[in-house]
């Protein structure tokens, strides 16, 4: 009887010590986390999609909270929500300029030459790794959709000719399609970035003309057009020099030949008026001898 007592009053005297020390363990390890940012985190879209530039919505609740970022930041979410959570938190929304994704390409089916026809996984990344996808600019988009496909806003759709199409008002620059792009052609700009060179391709002009009907053939007129500073010639390329942007103008792209460079504005491509003109629609033959 007196073991069993014993043996009862150990355990319960143990218990009572290690009660003690997980309440000390608790007291002592415990971090404070402010309850807004639970509040702040159910305003979010939720998306993680990191255009903000943190790691998912939680982590930006947590940065707006501490007042290290602002909220305007969030590109997903609607401006009155935005609003809503700078007069919560008693800060100022912030003013941060839209940002889309842009191609730097126009060579669809109908004016980029193909040299082989490409059979196997139909996407551009497995393409790529046979024989650069059968196009005859190394450069060109392929037109297999992956940076669609990556899309989880429903942003970009393939056009007829088999070329990307941001729809602004649903791209929130999240990079997806930066990221999944073979051919590296997608970058995130400022919507006030109104000129854009929309080729890649570095071949030399007789060489990009002969490969696709809309390539940069590195004239030099849009440079002669521009202001001073604004644009220049690189790797038989166009160049836009965007820190110089407010010198930037429609004047710029009227006399490009190709319509390589054009204006971008409310969604719509505009050509300057020396462009030439594609009426085409059905796609290039291809020409193994490229």
């Amino acid at each position: 009887m007196s073991n069993l007592l014993f043996a009862g009053g150990f355990m319960a005297l143990l218990g009572g010590l290690l009660a003690w020390l997980l309440a000390m363990a608790n007291k002592r390890l415990y971090v404070y986390e402010d309850p807004r940012i639970d509040q702040v985190e159910e305003l979010l879209p939720k998306s993680n999609c990191g255009a903000c530039g943190t790691a998912g919505c939680r982590n930006f609740a947590e940065q707006v909270v501490a007042g290290q970022i602002e909220p305007a930041k969030c590109t997903v979410n609607a401006p009155d929500m935005n609003g809503f959570i700078a007069k919560f938190l008693g800060v100022d929304m912030g003013n941060v300029e839209k940002r889309v994704a842009r191609l730097a390409c126009a060579g669809g089916r109908h004016v980029a030459r193909m040299r082989a026809r490409y059979e196997g996984l139909g996407t551009c990344r497995a393409a790529t790794l046979v024989g650069g996808g059968g196009k005859a600019c190394a450069w060109g988009c392929l037109g297999l959709g992956d940076c669609s496909t990556v899309c989880e806003f429903d942003a970009i759709t393939m056009n007829q000719f088999g070329l990307p199409v941001v729809d602004a008002a649903k791209c929130t620059a999240c990079g997806d399609c930066v990221d999944v792009c073979p051919k590296d052609l997608f970058s995130l700009e400022p919507v006030s970035h109104h000129l854009w060179v929309a080729c890649k391709n570095h071949a030399d002009g007789d060489t990009a003309e002969m490969q696709c009907e809309v390539a940069c053939t590195a004239c030099g007129k849009c440079v002669a057009n521009a202001a001073p500073g604004l644009m220049h010639l690189e790797r038989e390329l166009a160049v836009i020099d965007y820190s110089r942007n407010k010198l930037a103008t429609p004047n710029v792209i009227e006399r490009c030949p190709s319509g390589a460079i054009v204006w971008l504005d409310d969604g719509r491509i505009n050509k300057g008026r020396e462009a030439k003109r594609i009426v085409r629609t059905e796609p290039l033959p291809v020409e193994s001898a490229l």
